[in-house]
């Protein structure tokens, strides 16, 4: 009785150990293997593409795990804005599938993605706390997420209907990152333990979106009397993304904030996304030095990568957080969650 009592125990506690916002890196590995695909260095984005695979595929049996193990705290842990981080790094992986030119899985990846942010969605904003944080911006990189795979997939398929339904989740991502940023606690530029990048990242995310779209809705002949607004509110959320990147480095540099926490991984996306946005951005606005700055800058997110993988496999108990520790739920758990 007490070894089958034993044999519960131990997955048990590791499905509890597993924090909500454990799909950022999902999303910071699968963007920077999509940078490193879009500089022309195929079979080295192959590797981080393997690593995200592996990584949201663990996370889905946990996860599983955690539902039946859990169910008490799988519902409350929903309620979060870093549970998102499922929908995003989803999505992220559909999208990098898609770019190898797998459409099948990369459709299975949308469809799944769009329901868990469905079930999702409502329980995030039900429970909303303010002033909100650098997490708190997953609910606008979520919902923009799905609006670039949809376009990629569209352009992919020739399917004229999804670039078409893209320009819903792009529009409400815009819109939700005005509802956050409007009672955001500019104070977590200091004292963020990683997650107050996702401030620019959401807005580097929905410049993706907007690219993405009018890459595809120009190729497919769609949308002919919207397509130059598309090109210029790409450049005018490209511009105000990278607005961020100053203040984001500078907090950086002048805060004294652990090296390594597993909030980190939310600081891979952006920096990740501020590369590939920039690719898409520059290639649908006819401006070759934004080109230019996103091939730099993924080698400043590779190297960003490589630094947190390092640190997590050096101490691999920090992905997991034993059970009451911050995060598990209550009022501040969103700051912890990714």
């Amino acid at each position: 009785m007490n070894r089958e009592r034993s044999t519960l125990t131990k997955p048990s506690r590791v499905v509890e150990s597993i924090p909500p916002g454990a799909g950022a890196l999902v999303m910071g590995t699968g963007i920077v293997s999509i940078d490193l695909a879009l500089l022309g260095q195929q079979p080295l984005s192959l590797v981080p593409l393997v690593v995200a695979g592996v990584a949201w595929g663990a996370l889905g049996l946990l996860l599983a795990g955690r539902l039946l193990y859990s169910r008490d705290r799988f519902r409350g842990e929903a309620s979060l804005p870093a549970a998102l981080t499922g929908v995003a790094g989803t999505a992220v992986l559909g999208t990098r599938l898609i770019l190898l030119n797998w459409r099948w899985p990369g459709a299975v990846l949308l469809v799944l993605g769009a329901l868990l942010w469905l079930l999702l969605l409502p329980r995030v904003l039900r429970r909303w706390v303010t002033p909100t944080v650098g997490t708190s911006f997953v609910l606008t990189v979520s919902t923009e997420s799905l609006a670039v795979l949809a376009a990629v997939l569209g352009l992919s398929t020739r399917a004229g209907w999804l670039v078409l339904l893209a320009v819903a989740p792009l529009t409400l991502g815009v819109a939700f990152y005005a509802f956050v940023v409007g009672h955001f606690d500019f104070h977590q530029l200091l004292i963020g333990r990683g997650d107050q990048w996702v401030a620019g990242g959401a807005l580097a995310i929905s410049a993706l979106a907007c690219a993405r779209t009018t890459l595809a809705a120009q190729a497919l002949h769609l949308l002919a009397p919207g397509a130059q607004a598309l090109r210029v509110a790409t450049l005018i959320v490209w511009v105000a993304a990278l607005c961020w990147l100053p203040f984001l480095v500078a907090a950086e540099m002048i805060s004294r904030r652990v090296l390594y926490d597993t909030r980190r991984w939310s600081t891979v996306f952006p920096v990740g996304m501020y590369a590939a946005c920039s690719f898409a951005a520059g290639t649908a606005a006819h401006l070759p030095p934004l080109v230019q700055f996103a091939r730099i800058w993924t080698w400043v997110a590779v190297a960003v990568w490589l630094a947190v993988l390092a640190a997590t496999l050096w101490q691999p108990r920090s992905l997991l957080r034993a059970e009451g520790s911050p995060g598990a739920g209550g009022p501040g758990a969103e700051v912890t969650g990714a």
